[in-house]
């Protein structure tokens, strides 16, 4: 109700200022003649515009308050989500944005909600950190009547406190990663061999890592002679990445699988690998598996580093701001939630078909080509 409230208030503001204006340009009727029948910054009138066309056009642009607080800047994936934010919701297409960086902050992302619902923004965005502590101040912009939309990371929140959710399938994610897996030890007759598996997580409790890690175990699980040896955070960072795979390669003499759950992880790991002389990728002893296919870990796919990268859409605000065109139209949302478009990369010139609940997907082979035109 607060939102049609504030778009009737809007009207009326708008109205008066039509009358007030159209009186004036009805008043001064000489003066616009004056000027040739052009507008503000020389914007010419039609012929048969009216007095009101003209006065509405002087008008300001009522620009929509976007409130947008994003996890922080720990990867190349989430650069490419920020830079995305605001291309979007830039004054040029009609909006005042409010952004903050939380710095992987937990607490930092509800205190810039709570600042957004006073500030009486339009709407909300966020992209979550972990999936829980967000229903006591998605209750307030609730009551506030302040739409939220959530991109990215899903959140452990009843549906009804918030208007939309864009993203990723981690689940899937995670399980398209294990069946490549699958298939490659078969291609490569090692199906039977026992293979020793570590794992780079994210950040723990962020919807990604659990996604993944859930969607992952379950081909653990149908593979016996798989064996995870261990798995730690290595917060989507190429410090963290680096960090845990040494300590691994110290740990583990016979690992034959790293799976990270992010590029820049992946790309740690790969520095690890080379400082200690370990030999890994496409032509080496130790498969590497990560997530995210930016344009950074594409490139290393392409040169053999990265044996396969599963993308995550980091593209998420323009669906955001279509959702906000289609309720300013006060049109209703067909569903809460909604799958971004992504695909799966290998460096082999004829990529395997994979098959998760009776959905086939292709590995897309990595180029010079693609690389020059990826987006981010």
């Amino acid at each position: 109700m607060k939102v049609l409230w504030k778009r009737y208030m809007r009207a009326v503001m708008i109205l008066l200022s039509v009358c007030f204006l159209v009186f004036s340009a009805c008043a001064t009727k000489t003066a616009l003649d004056d000027i040739d029948r052009y507008g503000v910054g020389g914007k010419k009138f039609s012929d048969n515009v009216t007095p009101a066309d003209q006065a509405f056009a002087l008008l300001p642009q009522q620009l929509l308050k976007v409130g947008f607080v994003q996890v922080g800047h720990e990867s190349d994936w989430r650069i490419a989500a920020t830079k995305s934010c605001k291309e979007v919701f830039s004054e040029e297409n009609g909006y005042e944005l409010y952004f903050v960086d939380a710095d992987n902050n937990p607490k930092v992302q509800v205190e810039a909600v709570r600042n957004f619902i006073r500030e009486e923004v339009d709407y909300i965005v966020i992209d979550p950190i972990l999936t829980t502590g967000w229903t006591a101040v998605l209750k307030e912009a609730y009551h506030a009547h302040i739409p939220v939309i959530i991109l990215d990371r899903t959140i452990d929140c009843k549906e009804r406190y918030y208007t939309a959710w864009f993203g990723s399938d981690f689940v899937r994610e995670g399980e398209l990663a294990g069946q490549w897996l699958q298939n490659y030890l078969n291609m490569s007759e090692r199906g039977t061999e026992t293979i020793h598996i570590v794992t780079i997580n994210g950040t723990q409790g962020a919807s990604a890592q659990l996604g993944r890690t859930e969607g992952f175990a379950r081909y653990l699980e149908r593979n016996s002679n798989w064996k995870l040896l261990a798995q730690e955070c290595g917060d989507f960072t190429e410090s963290g990445g680096r960090m845990v795979m040494e300590k691994y390669l110290n740990m583990y003499p016979d690992i034959d699988v790293v799976i990270c759950q992010n590029d820049n992880e992946a790309l740690g790991a790969c520095a690890a690998m080379d400082e200690a002389g370990i030999s890994y990728g496409t032509d080496g002893d130790i498969i590497v598996i990560s997530f995210d296919a930016t344009r950074a870990g594409l490139k290393a796919v392409l040169e053999g580093k990265i044996h396969a990268d599963f993308e995550c859409n980091p593209l998420s605000p323009p669906y955001a701001a279509e959702a906000i065109r289609r309720l300013e139209a006060d049109e209703e949302l067909a569903k809460k939630h909604y799958y971004l478009p992504e695909d799966c990369f290998t460096a082999d010139e004829t990529p395997m078909v994979l098959m998760v609940d009776f959905e086939s997907k292709k590995m897309v082979t990595v180029t010079e080509t693609l690389l020059e035109e990826r987006e981010y």
